[in-house]
C-alpha cells in the first residue's frame, strides 16, 4: 500500500507547498498531490518511500501552522463505519455515535477544540475486503453466532501491550546485522511482531554488549526476541563466530528473588520444563545506576525462546503484584466471553481509553479453554479507579445488549484476601458475611477448603449488580484494613514486653 493520506492540512495549503516539502526531505512521489479541504493524497513509488514520508513528516513537519499527519490511505472497500478521532483534549471524555460522525467526518477533521486540532480518519475493517458488507442487524438483537472478528485470538487486532518491556543484551558485533541495511531488518521485525524496538547503541561506548528494549504484548516481545536470536545465529555462521551465543535477559533486582523462588524452585522448574541452563549475575554487580541483573539462558533457540516466555511471565507477575501493593487493589471481574471484543474495542482503543479515564491497569486474561463462557478482566488501581473502571464495564455490557432490556447487569468479582483474614470476613458462625449480604444485596462467598496461593491468599467471590458489588468490595476492604492495623500494632513474636512507664 503506497498511497498516502495527509491529514490536518491547512486551508491555505497548495499542491506546490507539498511539492516543496517532499523535495526538501528528499521523499520521492509518483503522482500529483490531490489536495482537498483539510486533507490530501499522494502516491509513492514504493513502500520504502511511503514509510520514509510517514517517519519523517507525520507529527513533525508543520505547514501553515499545522502539524501534518501522514499515514497509509485506506481503500474505500476496507473502510468500516467507525472513525478514529485523535488529539482530543486530554481532560475530555465523550462518546458520539459512529453514524453521526460519518456524515461530519470531513468537517471535523482539522477543526479546533480548545486549541486542539481534531484528527479524524477511517479505521480499516480487516474483514471488509475479503467478506464484503455484512448483512447482520443491530448488535444484540441478532443471533450472536461465532465470536466477533474483534475478539481476541482471531488475529484481527493486536492484544494489549504489556506494561513491562523485555530487555535483552546482545553482543555489539551483531547490532549491525539486527538493524540491517538502512534499518530494513529492524523495521521488518517491528512490523511482523507489532512491537517497538529500541537498540541502545550509544550506551556504554566500547562495551562488548548492547541493551535492546522491546515494547509489545508478551507474545510480541517473545517473537521479536526469537527473531533477534535467529539473526545473531545466522550472522555468527556467516562470520565464523564460534563462541556460544546465549540469550541474556535484563531484569530489575526487585523481581529476581521471586523469579528464583524458595530454594530456587521456580528457576529449576523453568530449566527442567525448557531444557535450558539458567544463571543469574551476582548481587555484587549491581550499582546505584544499574539495578538490573543479567539472566543468562543457554540452550537451543527453541529452548531459549520457551525459557524467555516463562522468565518474563514470572517477572511480569512480580511487577503486577508490586503495582497492586502500592495503594492499589486488584479485582478480577468476570464478563461474558462474547463481550471481550466490545470491552477491548478496535485495535485496543476502548480498553486504552477506559484505562486512561479510570486511572487503572485493565487487562483481559487469556481464556481458560476453547469453550470458556466467561473471561476474567484484571483491574488494578485505587478505590476510585476501581469504581470508574467497573462502572464503565457494567455500562458497556448493558449498552451493547449483552443483557436484556429489562435485565439488570449482574457480574461476579473476585478479590484476594490474606488467608489469616478470611475468618474475619466470614465472622463467627458466618455472622459477618451474612451481615455483608444483607447490607449490600450482593452474594458474598468465601469458598471452604481453599488452598492458599503462593502469596498465602484466598479468594472472596462477590456477585450482584454494580452498586451491590461496589459496596461489598468497600466493606471487605475496610475489614482488611482493620486487620492490617491490628497486625502492625501487635509486637513481633519473641519481642520483649514493653517496659512499664516511670511515674
Amino acid at each position: 500500500m503506497n498511497k498516502l493520506y495527509i491529514g490536518n492540512v491547512s486551508a491555505e495549503a497548495s499542491e506546490e507547498d507539498f511539492e516543496t516539502i517532499f523535495e526538501q526531505w528528499k521523499i520521492p512521489h509518483s503522482g500529483p498531490f490531490l489536495v482537498k479541504t483539510g486533507y490530501a493524497f499522494v502516491d509513492c513509488p514504493d513502500e520504502k518511500a511511503a514509510m520514509k514520508a510517514i517517519d519523517v513528516l507525520s507529527g513533525k513537519v508543520e505547514l501553515h501552522g499545522k502539524l501534518l499527519e501522514v499515514e497509509h490511505s485506506v481503500p474505500k472497500r476496507q473502510r468500516s463505519c467507525k472513525l478514529q478521532i485523535r488529539n482530543i483534549p486530554p481532560h475530555m471524555q465523550w462518546e458520539v455515535s459512529a453514524n453521526r460522525l460519518l456524515t461530519a467526518s470531513r468537517k471535523l477533521n482539522g477543526s479546533m477544540m480548545e486549541n486542539y486540532a481534531l484528527k479524524v480518519s477511517y479505521i480499516p475493517d480487516e474483514t471488509a475486503a475479503s467478506e464484503g458488507p455484512s448483512a447482520s442487524g443491530r448488535r444484540g438483537f441478532n443471533t450472536r453466532g461465532p465470536p466477533r472478528s474483534s475478539s481476541p485470538g482471531l488475529g484481527a487486532r493486536p492484544k494489549v501491550q504489556s506494561d513491562i518491556p523485555l530487555r535483552m543484551l546482545v553482543p555489539t558485533q551483531f547490532v549491525g546485522a539486527i538493524i540491517g541495511k538502512e534499518g530494513a531488518t529492524i523495521r521488518n521485525i517491528t512490523k511482523q511482531t507489532h512491537s517497538k524496538i529500541d537498540i541502545h547503541r550509544k550506551e556504554n561506548a566500547g562495551a562488548a554488549e548492547k541493551p535492546i528494549t522491546i515494547h509489545s504484548t508478551p507474545e510480541g516481545c517473545s517473537n521479536a526476541c526469537r527473531t533477534i536470536m535467529e539473526i545473531m545465529q545466522k550472522e555468527a555462521l556467516d562470520t565464523k563466530f564460534t563462541e556460544e551465543i546465549p540469550l541474556k535477559v535484563l531484569a530489575h533486582n526487585n523481581f529476581v528473588g521471586r523469579l528464583i523462588g524458595k530454594e530456587g524452585r521456580n528457576l529449576k522448574k523453568i530449566e527442567q520444563d525448557t531444557g535450558t541452563k539458567i544463571t543469574i549475575s551476582p548481587l555484587q554487580d549491581l550499582t546505584l545506576y544499574n539495578p538490573e541483573r543479567t539472566i543468562t539462558v543457554k540452550g537451543s533457540i527453541e529452548a531459549c525462546s520457551r525459557a524467555e516466555e516463562e522468565v518474563m511471565k514470572k517477572i511480569r507477575e512480580s511487577y503486577e503484584s508490586d503495582m497492586a501493593a502500592m495503594n492499589s487493589e486488584t479485582v478480577h471481574l468476570f464478563i461474558p466471553a462474547l463481550a471481550v471484543g466490545a470491552i477491548i474495542g478496535k485495535q485496543g482503543q476502548h480498553i486504552k481509553q477506559l484505562s486512561h479515564f479510570a486511572g487503572a491497569s485493565i487487562k483481559i486474561a487469556p481464556a481458560e479453554g476453547m469453550d470458556a463462557k466467561q473471561r476474567m478482566v484484571i483491574i488494578v488501581g485505587p478505590p476510585e479507579a476501581q469504581f470508574k473502571a467497573q462502572c464503565r464495564i457494567f455500562g458497556k455490557l448493558k449498552e451493547e445488549n449483552f443483557f436484556g432490556p429489562k435485565e439488570e447487569v449482574k457480574l461476579e468479582a473476585h478479590i484476594k484476601v490474606p488467608s489469616f483474614a478470611a475468618g474475619r470476613v466470614i465472622g463467627k458462625g458466618g455472622k459477618t458475611v451474612n451481615e455483608l449480604q444483607n447490607l449490600t444485596c450482593a452474594e458474598v462467598v468465601v469458598p471452604r477448603d481453599q488452598t492458599p496461593d503462593e502469596n498465602d491468599q484466598v479468594i472472596v467471590k462477590i456477585s450482584g449488580h454494580f452498586f451491590a458489588c461496589q459496596l461489598a468490595q468497600r466493606k471487605i476492604q475496610e475489614i482488611l484494613a482493620q486487620v492490617r492495623r491490628q497486625q502492625q500494632t501487635k509486637p513481633p513474636a519473641g519481642a520483649p514486653a514493653p517496659l512499664p512507664r516511670r511515674k
